[in-house]
């Protein structure tokens, strides 16, 4: 009976520290998102704006420091799950290690230094996620993580609309947390998807799910951002294309054939129409501000260094690095190529960009595979994400990037969709069946 007190508490302080565990993710999940100390560091500053000095990101840097440090800690206590999860990243092993590579030719050697050791950091978040939850504890995560930056971006907004309303160009949009609308429309189109996933998954919990699916759109909405609303359709279009890849194989032929003729008409209509929706329903210009006209000029800039790029993080240095030709030509100080694969191809050449659409490929693969074996939406996500990488990458970039979300996500999805979650246990041979598959805890035990 003495004992009893004593396990019960080793049981109550055990649960406090997965409690704090699971915060310190879903807390590292908004930091990793670009929120929400970087929009106080630029005094609120909106594109427009006269800046009276830089910005010093000191103190974020040091936080993505310590985060490094943490998750390193997180895995060394759990280090077997994390050697079993080796094999199952090798598409994201290779990306990582050619960025590293890229120090021997890199126009800015300290810069692919610093920024590789920054992007291992970023990769050890997303194993340690992969191996520390299941797929639906990622999801589960995921939501805790932006309804923290929902509620906080309706505090900015609402309490300290200086940091939480742009001003500037874009005067009277919402922006959050974040330093510039697009980004809080980017978050929201994503925290739309988890949400409507988690909405279809958890019935106990559907009136706070629908509010925070709700507040999401409400933000995005109010960010005013065309682009992320267009998205905001996309994902949910694919959600219901996953349900399509789970019908009977005849009918999924159906359905699928059906789904293409519908999609080529509507790229037909796009088309023949681009005008009409670009400037008048989408507000844009036919250079997507400006964005055509620069990535001429970078694909230009890759011509010269085709095969391996400037190095990893090394383009963009302002007058001092390759980037001063762009600079001059677009005159304007691009601070990247608004455009995922361009940007990729700039630092790493084809080939990096082959390695990672060949990791992508498979990953998609999987992926399918995986929505089809299931009957749950644990394995929607990691599809719908894939898709969400090409189309927020079209005209922004966040592939292959150090203290990034959309990476931290990528290599928690990469590993997921490979590594084990069930095993098969073999029941005495009295039992009437000689083998049962029987559904476990995860593989990746202690």
């Amino acid at each position: 009976m003495a004992e009893y007190p004593v396990a019960q508490l080793s049981q109550t302080v055990r649960q406090r520290l997965l409690l704090i565990e699971q915060a310190f993710a879903a807390a590292a999940l908004m930091l990793y998102s670009g929120g929400p100390i970087n929009v106080i560091l630029t005094g609120g500053y909106s594109q427009g704006d006269r800046q009276v000095a830089e910005p010093d990101f000191a103190i974020t840097r040091n936080l993505f420091l310590l985060t490094y440090i943490i998750i390193a800690a997180l895995l060394f206590v759990r280090w077997k799950r994390a050697i079993r999860s080796i094999p199952y990243g090798l598409i994201v092993w290779a990306a990582v290690g050619f960025a590293g590579l890229s120090y021997v030719w890199s126009a800015i050697p300290d810069e692919t230094f610093s920024s590789t050791i920054a992007l291992i950091g970023t990769t050890l978040f997303g194993i340690y996620i992969a191996t520390r939850y299941t797929p639906r504890q990622q999801l589960q995560l995921l939501g805790w993580a932006f309804g923290l930056i929902i509620v906080l971006s309706l505090g900015y907004a609402v309490l300290l609309p200086k940091y939480g309303i742009m001003g500037g160009v874009h005067a009277g949009t919402w922006r959050g947390i974040y330093t510039h609308k697009n980004t809080l429309g980017k978050m929201m189109t994503l925290s739309s998807t988890i949400f409507t996933l988690l909405l279809l998954s958890d019935r106990r919990h559907r009136p706070v799910l629908g509010l925070f699916l709700s507040l999401s759109i409400a933000l995005l909405l109010l960010t005013t951002s065309k682009g992320a609303l267009v998205t905001l359709v996309a994902m949910l279009g694919a959600i219901a294309v996953c349900q399509v890849l789970r019908a009977h194989y005849r009918w999924m032929v159906v359905l699928i054939g059906t789904l293409v003729l519908v999609v080529g008409a509507i790229a037909a209509v796009l088309s023949l129409n681009l005008e009409t929706i670009v400037v008048d329903l989408l507000g844009k210009d036919l250079t997507l501000t400006g964005r055509t006209t620069l990535w001429g000029y970078a694909i230009d800039m890759i011509r010269m260094q085709p095969w391996l790029g400037y190095g990893y993080e090394a383009f963009w240095d302002g007058m001092d690095g390759p980037s001063a030709y762009i600079w001059r030509a677009v005159k304007w100080p691009a601070p990247d190529a608004h455009n995922g694969f361009i940007e990729l191809t700039l630092h790493l050449g084809l080939v990096g960009l082959t390695i990672f659409l060949v990791g992508y490929g498979i990953n998609v693969v999987r992926s399918i595979v995986k929505v089809r074996a299931t009957a749950t939406v644990d394995f929607i996500w990691p599809l719908t994400y894939l898709i969400y990488i090409i189309l927020s990458n079209i005209t922004e970039q966040a592939l292959l990037k150090s203290n990034n979300l959309f990476w931290v996500i990528y290599v928690t999805v990469s590993l997921t969709l490979f590594m084990p979650t069930q095993r098969v246990v073999r029941l005495p041979e009295s039992t009437p069946s000689t083998t049962k598959a029987v559904a476990t805890t995860p593989l990746l035990v202690d």
